[in-house]
C-alpha cells in the first residue's frame, strides 16, 4: 500500500544509501556502503574553495567496507570521502578502521556509537553503520540459515522475536519451527 499523496511541496535534499554483499572467491563477504547527499539548490558551503556547493552536486560521498566471516566477525575494514563540505572530514577515514575485530550482534550499534560518536568519528560514515550490518546480516543469511538444521530440543534460534514478522506466535514460526513457537503448529 502506497503513502497517502502529499500536500503540494518542492524538493530540497536527496540522501541516497545503497548497501550491497558480495561473496569473495575465498569465502568471506564484502559488505559495502554508500551515502550521497545532494541539495535540489545551491548552498554555500565555507568548506569549498568556490564558496558554494551547486544543485545537484554531492555534499557527502562517502563508502564503507567490511569484510566478514559467517559468524559476522569484522575481519577488515575501510572508509573514503570522496566528497565532504570540509576537507578536513577526510582525516577521520582512517578510524574506521577500528571496527576490524568487532562482531555484528547484538550491542553492535553501541560499541560504534561508542567508538565513533561525537569527534571520534563522521556522522554520515557512523549512520550508515546500521545499515550495513543489517546488510551484512541479509546478504550471509541463506549461507547462515542452511547450515543450521534445527531440531527440536536444539535453542531457539537467535532470530525468534527480533520483530513482529518473526515473533514467537507468527505464521513463519508455527509453520517451519513449531516446536519454538508459543502457541504451536496449525
Amino acid at each position: 500500500m502506497p503513502l497517502s499523496p502529499p500536500v503540494e511541496r518542492v524538493q530540497q535534499h536527496t540522501r541516497t544509501v545503497t548497501c550491497k554483499g558480495y561473496l569473495r572467491q575465498d569465502g568471506l563477504w564484502d559488505i559495502e556502503g554508500h551515502l550521497v547527499d545532494v541539495k535540489d539548490h545551491d548552498i554555500k558551503s565555507h568548506g569549498r574553495a568556490s564558496g558554494e556547493i551547486p544543485a545537484g552536486e554531492a555534499i557527502h560521498d562517502m563508502m564503507i567496507r567490511i569484510t566478514i566471516d559467517l559468524e559476522l566477525n569484522i575481519l577488515a575494514a575501510e572508509a573514503s570521502m570522496d566528497s565532504t563540505p570540509y576537507q578536513h572530514c577526510k582525516e577521520i577515514s582512517e578510524a574506521y578502521k577500528k571496527l576490524v575485530g568487532l562482531q555484528i550482534k547484538p550491542g553492535f550499534t553501541k560499541i560504534t556509537k561508542d567508538l565513533f560518536g561525537a569527534t571520534n568519528g563522521c556522522t554520515h560514515l557512523l549512520e550508515m553503520l546500521g545499515p550495513l550490518a543489517t546488510a551484512a546480516y541479509q546478504a550471509t543469511y541463506h549461507v547462515r540459515i542452511d547450515e543450521k538444521e534445527w531440531e527440536p530440543g536444539n535453542p531457539k534460534p537467535a532470530i525468534i522475536n527480533t520483530c513482529h514478522g518473526w515473533r514467537e506466535d507468527s505464521p513463519v514460526i508455527r509453520k517451519n519451527w513449531p516446536h519454538f513457537s508459543d502457541i504451536g503448529a496449525d
